[in-house]
C-alpha cells in the first residue's frame, strides 16, 4: 500500500471543480471589507490570509521550491471552472498566464458589479505567500487577463508597481 499523497492544494473537495458561486461571496466580502475597513484593511486581512490560511501551502513551496509553486498552481486553476490559464517553470521563476479569469469570467456572466480592485487580491495574497516561501511575487495586468510571478529573490524582480495591476472595468 503507498502512502497518500499530499495534495498541492490546502483544502479536501471531492468535487472536480469548485463552485464557481464562491466568487460572488468572494467579491461581496470585498466590497465590506473595503467599505468598512478602507484600502489598507483590505490589503492587511489579505496579507494575513496569505500567511496564515495559506501556511500549509507556503511550507510545501518553501520546502519544494519553483516545482511545487508549479504544481500548486496547475492543481488550482484546474479546480476553478472557466479558468483558462497557462503554468510556465521556468529555471528561477514560475509564470502563470491567466488568459480568462474565472473569478470575473463568473462574475460578469452574473451581472455583478465588481470592486474595481478585484485583481489586485491576487497580488496582496501571492506577495504575502511567495515571502513566507522565501521567494517574490509580482503581478501585472488584470481585468481578467495577468501574469503572476512566482522567482527566487536571486531573479532580480522589479518592485511591484501597483499601476501594473488593471483595475476591474464595468
Amino acid at each position: 500500500m503507498n502512502p497518500p499523497v499530499p495534495s498541492a492544494l490546502p483544502y479536501t473537495d471531492t468535487k472536480p471543480q469548485g463552485s464557481a458561486d464562491f466568487y460572488y461571496a468572494t467579491n461581496a466580502t470585498f466590497r465590506f471589507i473595503l467599505q468598512r475597513r478602507g484600502p489598507d484593511g483590505w490589503r492587511r486581512y489579505l496579507e494575513a490570509m496569505g500567511r496564515e490560511y495559506f501556511a500549509p501551502v507556503n511550507r510545501q513551496w518553501a520546502q519544494g521550491g519553483l516545482a511545487a509553486v508549479a504544481r500548486y498552481w496547475r492543481a488550482f486553476f484546474a479546480a476553478e471552472p472557466g479558468a483558462e490559464v497557462d503554468v510556465e517553470e521556468r529555471p528561477d521563476r514560475v509564470e502563470v498566464r491567466v488568459r480568462v479569469c474565472p473569478a470575473l469570467r463568473h462574475l460578469r456572466a452574473g451581472g455583478r458589479e465588481i470592486v474595481p480592485e478585484f485583481c489586485q487580491h491576487c497580488h496582496w495574497l501571492g506577495a504575502a505567500r511567495a515571502e513566507a516561501a522565501g521567494l517574490t511575487m509580482r503581478l501585472s495586468g488584470g481585468d481578467g487577463r495577468c501574469c503572476h510571478t512566482y522567482a527566487r529573490p536571486a531573479a532580480g524582480l522589479a518592485p511591484q508597481d501597483l499601476g501594473q495591476i488593471t483595475e476591474v472595468r464595468p
